[in-house]
């Protein structure tokens, strides 16, 4: 799911339209060869016979390379050995089948290479152009599992900041729930009971979160329904909220907890240090922008953001500029650069958070 500049699945597809699409990028290649080829050597042989010969060596060139890449014995070397050894494999095999193939379509007589006449050039030729073909393909693996290997760092260093984050958060929450519950246990059973309920959901919603890479959309809300659920209780008549999840993106995979940070930023730094009630909307929906995606606004009718500050970065307090940051980082890990999380001001109050990732 992270993404990376060049995936090895995009280097060496399996689909036939990767397949197809592979073997017209080599078409191509091996007819500039053929091109160039007979530029620099005019009275070799025409244009036509070259480009089939060029392109008959080339295809069964890279028939050699996926069939080699399917051998186990190969995996088993270190990279520059296995791409020299397939060159050693591919590039005469390639020439020789190759030409017997151009032959063939032809319609002329199968014969060994040089017969009657030997010439270096197309020997010396194919030779280049195979060991160059070849260093790309090697260039580009080399550089797609760079990037998988970047790709795996940046999703362990967002899965320590996520751990991180949930032993700053989740204590916090536990502690004022705790103390809240003590105080009603003899003033409000009910409640207390009703509260309790709230935090065993929530508890169990968020062990099975850290267990896992992803979760379905609708279990993302169904923990921010049993957190708002706890908060309401405590805060009494100051907070009402709504939560509204379209069902068919009810099944859609999100990263656990990617949400709780801005529904807790809006609570602790919106709601909670106003005077009077308020209210907090979490909202779902597909959209069409460049790309097809989910939007989900947090939207709050909190102290909003400071009168004086446009910058989103500095425009909460040091711990929620880090939750922030926390979830950006989340969502460019997953989802890449189309993804993205910003902040917007309500009138008359509040702060609405939209996050957006593509589908």
């Amino acid at each position: 799911m992270y993404v990376s500049s060049t995936s090895t699945a995009e280097l060496w597809p399996d689909t036939l339209k990767g397949v197809l699409r592979g073997i017209a990028v080599a078409a191509v290649f091996w007819a500039l060869a053929a091109t160039l080829l007979y530029l620099l050597s005019p009275g070799l042989d025409t244009w036509p016979r070259l480009m089939v010969f060029h392109e008959s060596v080339g295809m069964t060139m890279v028939a050699c390379v996926l069939l080699l890449r399917r051998v186990r014995t190969f995996s088993r070397f270190q990279p520059m050995a296995r791409w020299f050894l397939t060159g050693v494999v591919a590039i005469p095999t390639g020439f020789i089948v190759g030409h017997q193939f151009a032959f063939l379509l032809l319609g002329e007589p199968l014969r060994m290479i040089g017969y009657m006449s030997v010439s270096l050039v197309p020997i010396l030729f194919t030779l280049l152009v195979g060991g160059v073909g070849l260093h790309y393909f090697a260039t580009r693996e080399q550089l797609a599992q760079e990037a998988a290997a970047r790709s795996e760092a940046q999703r362990l260093a967002v899965d320590s900041q996520l751990r991180l984050l949930r032993a700053q958060l989740e204590p916090h929450m536990l502690f004022n729930t705790l103390a809240n519950l003590r105080s009603l246990v003899r003033e409000d059973v009910d409640r207390a009971e009703s509260m309790i309920d709230q935090l065993i959901v929530y508890l169990r919603s968020a062990l099975a979160a850290s267990q896992t890479e992803s979760v379905a959309l609708s279990r993302e809300f169904a923990q921010l329904r049993a957190y708002l659920d706890i908060m309401a209780l405590r805060m009494g008549p100051r907070l009402s909220f709504r939560l509204d999840l379209p069902a068919d993106l009810e099944a859609t995979q999100v990263p656990p907890m990617l949400l709780q940070p801005l529904v807790e930023n809006a609570i602790k730094h919106g709601l909670e240090p106003k005077v009077g009630s308020g209210s907090i909307e979490v909202v779902a929906r597909a959209v069409t922008e460049i790309t097809a995606g989910i939007e989900i606004r947090i939207n709050d009718s909190g102290l909003g953001l400071p009168a004086d500050e446009e910058d989103e970065q500095a425009a909460r307090s040091a711990d929620t500029s880090y939750g922030l940051q926390h979830v950006r980082d989340r969502l460019q890990a997953v989802y890449g650069p189309a993804a993205r999380l910003s902040l917007e001001r309500r009138h008359p109050t509040g702060v609405s958070a939209r996050v957006f990732f593509p589908t």
